[in-house]
């Protein structure tokens, strides 16, 4: 159903994936948007047991495309170091695809939004509490729940990592 990535010697392990996705902080969630052109847009985000979630207005361009098509992908780039004397980058990206979709449910809802906060505010506990309560109604959590998740680094990194 998923390609296999053809570089395999430049291919990461599921638990590097994981570790790019829990240190990372923002990535591309893509989307089929409006008259089926692609719809890509820069989020902030939490994975949590196989899962990322992310948070949105009630309303938008984002909610019409996954209300419309379940399937997305997401992408995370960890590091992308230039090195203009090889004429290369030196790069390690994820990209998660799966079924996406607005989660309904308010305990759920509620959870997804606690674990994104906890990831973006450790220290403010209250600050969080306070923060959750007085918006939840005017905010929607989203889940992509990952059917397949592939990451590569550079092959300059890869090789690094034999020696």
């Amino acid at each position: 159903m998923f390609r296999e990535m053809r570089r395999k010697n430049q291919l990461l392990t599921d638990e590097e994936c994981i570790e790019i996705l829990n240190s990372s902080t923002s990535g591309t969630l893509a989307l089929l948007g409006d008259n089926d052109y692609p719809y890509s847009v820069p989020i902030s985000y939490v994975y949590n047991d196989g899962k990322l979630y992310f948070h949105s207005a009630l309303t938008g361009h984002k909610i019409d495309a996954i209300n419309l098509h379940s399937k997305a992908s997401f992408c995370v780039i960890a590091q992308d170091k230039v090195v203009p004397e090889k004429y290369t980058t030196y790069f390690r990206s994820v990209i998660a695809f799966g079924k996406i979709c607005v989660i309904d449910n308010d305990a759920e809802k509620l959870r997804a939004i606690e674990i994104l906060a906890e990831k973006y505010s450790p220290q403010l506990a209250e600050g969080r509490k306070k923060e959750i309560e007085d918006n939840f109604s005017r905010m929607c959590m989203i889940e992509l729940d990952i059917e397949h998740m592939t990451g590569k680094e550079a092959k300059e990194l890869a090789c690094m990592k034999m020696e």
